[in-house]
């Protein structure tokens, strides 16, 4: 079993990775190679990051990097097969899974394990599971699959605007019950971002927006261990040794830095200074070994994989993709909001969130859940690929030929169509051609049967 396995993941990769001479590419190469190099540095720096706390747990120093490769490994199964299920399959089965996601939610709150004042796991066995990053991706195909029924009510009427926010307000006290902030604001950012996408009007947007923002203000100021975070964040060096701690110690780390890093290994806030060093903060640690030059490239590359997926959702869209473009969109608006706020809560331009950055942290249901973001990206670039390489054949043009001297005028004269320009495909051409053989031997028979018997090979004459 795990052979069969293991031979259609190749199968699917080499599909993913392969381009031949007479096929165009069937998948952005590029965005896959992307996603794995990005896998691939956050392995590095989780391995370099965790190693204090591994051995403090467990006296074992890769510890997490054990967990993480699995995880990884986990994902790459998880890709191929998400790559394989056609996307008609995830809008039919849409509200099955944001019931799912959202039973889950209400499961946390009875039977979740508790880590650091928090119920956001369900513990299965060795893992961890946090449903609010599955909320997050039901999220995304719950408003895609609502503009796509509903995209001129949401135009025209504050009514279709509003509709969606009740299912936003039932995950959003889920999540706030748990009690997690962050996850609701990216759960809040992605919906209104689609919505502002799908060209609401501006005035209910402005509306709602003003709306949800007084929300979370107000949950802001009644919250205490929030407002400390706030004023934490607006003067962190009033308290580097309390309430901004976290902070000041990822600040020394960006100031211990520099431009080229102290080099892999060699971060001091990994000690057990800095908490959360291995996810929340491991922006921090790979500033201080890898400089600016190394976080600027990490930067880069999560905005080259927010700009391919945009680019496929616009692209989808334009070829009335509706689902599959909305998908991707709102995919592109969730990794951009998170990653803007992870390394800003790091470098101290965000307040400080509990949000794990993209294909780089450590975190098992974060990295499952990106990957299948990942997979419906490439699987919607893949099926707009398909539908615009389909073959193409421009108008017939018939070519005006004089008519075969001395034969009879009730004789049809056979001018064949030609095909301006093909596209691809093997086996369109053998259609093709087999029509116009058949043509050519029915009109041949035709002109046999009007030509009398007695006629002469002279009396026949083609110009």
């Amino acid at each position: 079993m795990f052979r069969a396995i293991s031979n259609k993941l190749a199968s699917v990769f080499r599909t993913l990775t392969f381009q031949s001479s007479l096929q165009p590419q069937a998948y952005d190469r590029s965005l896959l190679v992307l996603v794995l190099t990005l896998m691939g540095v956050g392995l590095v720096i989780v391995a370099s990051a965790s190693m204090p706390e591994g051995i403090a747990l467990s006296d074992d120093p890769f510890r997490f990097l054990k967990r993480h490769l699995i995880y990884i490994i986990l994902c790459l199964f998880i890709l191929a097969a998400v790559v394989s299920i056609p996307i008609t399959r995830w809008h039919k089965y849409t509200p099955l899974i944001l019931l799912l996601s959202t039973l889950a939610l209400f499961s946390v709150l009875l039977i979740g394990t508790e880590v650091n004042g928090s119920l956001r796991w369900l513990r299965f066995g060795p893992l961890n599971i946090q449903p609010s990053e599955f909320a997050k991706l039901s999220v995304v195909l719950f408003i895609s699959s609502y503009l796509l029924r509903r995209q001129k009510e949401v135009i025209d009427t504050i009514k279709g605007f509003i509709k969606p926010l009740a299912i936003l307000a039932l995950l959003a006290l889920l999540l706030l019950l748990q009690p997690d902030l962050g996850s609701t604001v990216v759960i809040v950012v992605i919906m209104m971002g689609m919505l502002f996408i799908a060209n609401a009007r501006m005035i209910s947007f402005v509306g709602i927006a003003v709306a949800l923002l007084s929300v979370i203000i107000l949950l802001i100021v009644t919250s205490p261990y929030r407002m400390a975070r706030v004023f934490g964040f607006l003067d962190p060096w009033a308290d580097p040794f309390g309430r901004s701690y976290q902070l000041t110690q990822s600040l020394m780390a960006f100031g211990r830095g520099g431009w080229f890093g102290e080099g892999l290994g060699n971060s001091v806030q990994k000690l057990e200074y800095l908490p959360e060093a291995h996810t929340d903060f491991i922006m921090a640690i790979l500033a201080e070994e890898l400089g600016f030059i190394g976080v600027s490239i990490v930067i880069i590359l999560e905005f080259i994989l927010v700009y391919k997926a945009f680019s496929i959702g616009r692209r989808a869209l334009q070829q009335n993709f509706v689902f599959a473009g909305y998908v991707a969109i709102g995919i592109a608006i969730w990794f951009a909001f998170q990653t803007a706020v992870n390394i800003g809560a790091a470098s101290g331009v965000a307040p400080t969130k509990g949000l794990t950055l993209p294909l780089i942290s450590y975190g098992g249901s974060s990295l499952i859940t990106i990957a299948i973001a990942v997979g419906l990206v490439l699987r919607i670039d893949f099926e707009t690929r398909l539908s615009s390489a389909q073959v193409r054949i421009t108008k017939k043009v018939k070519k005006k030929k004089s008519k075969p001297k001395n034969i009879p005028s009730d004789i049809p004269s056979f001018a064949p169509n030609t095909v301006s320009s093909i596209d691809f495909d093997t086996e369109s051409d053998k259609t093709i051609d087999n029509a116009a053989d058949n043509t050519a031997d029915n009109t041949s028979s035709k002109v046999s049967k009007s030509v009398p018997d007695n006629a002469s090979s002279n009396d026949l004459k083609v110009e």
